[in-house]
């Protein structure tokens, strides 16, 4: 089986479309992959909506707050600990609770949108010692809003000492400010870049360097407070470049309000709802989204205020939405899709068990080339599939799936392929699978086939 035939568009197999693939191939584009029986669905928009109109069910175990994460990094630091002693089994057990709900989760679809915000929102362990805080940043700054309006969860993350520290707006002063007066001390504009760039309006908006410039200037004194007894957000006035700011020729006030009124504006842009609608297309239909699919989705969030339950439901009514799965799925969607096949979802809630599930998982993601929030830039992990699909990344995937495939001692490896793929499994793939010398042998051509490798 060649790389091109991996990575090129595959279609169903010789079933008609009806119900039972629409269930199936919903499950596998918009969740994380089938995992043991499924119910026939009424429709794609039923099954998208019916898991964003209920609470989130996710459970997480053994964790604290980000301040709780703080306080302890502050103590390694006053103490000049080495090695990270009291930061490393808050991270571990961030990893074991946050993939345990990844592998048991029956509600795919909104799992699989807090994981496309949080890479939208990219914070990453490459620095601003976030190792302690990433895990809270996603339950305490993504979650609660994939649900609610943009610009929300816009002010949740830019308020978020994950992001403050990740972006290094904690040590941005106004040169004109108390602070930066006494200290000579100036802008860092990281976070007010990646702001306009990539979390709202995009570079189509036409802003200039001197928005970036200003927008920074409006956002200084945003801070992460170590020293007070809850560490956390903080907005100080000494560090803050005083005077009105303009951005995209809208004036802002000086103080923390200024920096409210601005992300508002920003949040609730139509260059920002139609630079995230691109990106939920692409994420969830295409690669190559058409302008028609982009202009419905951006209709949709600029009519409700920025609602992301109508947007994300919204995507149901895209043409693609019904097709056969055309998304290359990244090496986190495809470990996760085949633990979830192969029912590798044994819970464990000992952060440091090296044969847990998640620890499984977590060392897939790395071992396939995605380490666990750990993207190389603030652009986050690329959806692409001219990305994910090398010669050397397929190999990689049929290596670890072979090992995968080990765990399974008596299911009838037929039985997985259709309640993984039902209609969408190839002959090709049936034959491949039933002329295989054994059962690990026939699950790892189930795994390699193009059919798995797309959703």
């Amino acid at each position: 089986m060649s790389i091109n035939e991996i990575t090129s568009n595959t279609s169903p197999g010789s079933s008609e479309e009806g119900e039972d693939v629409v269930s199936l191939g919903t499950i596998n584009r918009f969740g994380l992959g089938a995992s043991g029986p499924e119910q026939p669905l009424l429709s794609i928009k039923d099954w998208l909506a019916s898991q964003l109109h209920t609470t989130d069910k996710a459970s997480f175990t053994g964790v604290g707050s980000c301040a709780d994460a703080l306080i302890m990094l502050r103590t390694q630091r006053m103490n000049k600990m080495q090695g990270d002693p009291l930061i490393k089994p808050i991270f571990q057990a961030e990893v074991t609770t946050q993939l345990n709900n990844v592998l048991t989760s029956q509600q795919p679809f909104r799992e699989r949108l807090a994981w496309f915000w949080f890479n939208h929102f990219t914070v990453s362990l490459r620095q601003g010692s976030t190792r302690g805080i990433v895990g809270a940043y996603m339950r305490e700054a993504i979650r609660p809003h994939i649900t609610g309006r943009f610009v929300d969860m816009l002010v949740a993350v830019m308020q978020h000492p994950a992001m403050l520290m990740y972006l290094d707006n904690a040590s941005s002063i106004g040169p004109s400010s108390p602070v930066g007066k006494h200290y000579h001390r100036g802008l860092n504009e990281n976070l007010a870049r990646e702001c306009l760039e990539l979390h709202t309006v995009s570079p189509a908006a036409g802003y200039t360097q001197a928005d970036v410039t200003s927008f920074a200037a409006i956002l200084t004194g945003w801070t992460v407070d170590m020293k007070a007894d809850r560490p956390g957000f903080a907005f100080q006035p000494g560090k803050h470049e005083p005077g009105e700011k303009t951005v995209m020729g809208q004036t802002f006030p000086e103080g923390e309000v200024g920096g409210l009124q601005a992300l508002h504006f920003l949040g609730t842009h139509p260059s920002t709802y139609r630079h995230i609608a691109t990106k939920l297309v692409t994420h969830f239909i295409s690669d190559t989204p058409s302008p028609q699919d982009v202009s419905h989705i951006s209709g949709v969030l600029h009519d409700t205020g920025g609602d992301l339950t109508m947007a994300s439901v919204a995507l149901a009514d895209l043409p693609g939405a019904q097709r056969p799965p055309g998304k290359f799925r990244s090496p986190m969607d495809y470990a996760t899709a085949v633990m979830r096949a192969l029912s590798l979802q044994d819970i464990s809630t000992q952060p440091d068990d090296p044969h847990s599930s998640s620890h499984t998982l977590f060392s897939a993601f790395a071992g396939l080339g995605q380490p666990l929030w750990t993207a190389p830039l603030p652009n986050g992990w690329s959806d692409l599939a001219t990305d994910w699909a090398a010669p050397a990344d397929m190999l990689a995937r049929t290596d670890w799936a072979w090992r995968m495939a080990a765990h399974v001692r008596s299911e009838d490896p037929m039985d997985i392929a259709h309640a993984t793929l039902g209609p969408a499994l190839r002959q090709s793939t049936v034959t491949a699978m039933r002329q295989a010398g054994a059962r690990q042998d026939a699950l790892t051509l189930l795994f390699s086939s193009p059919e798995f490798q797309r959703r």
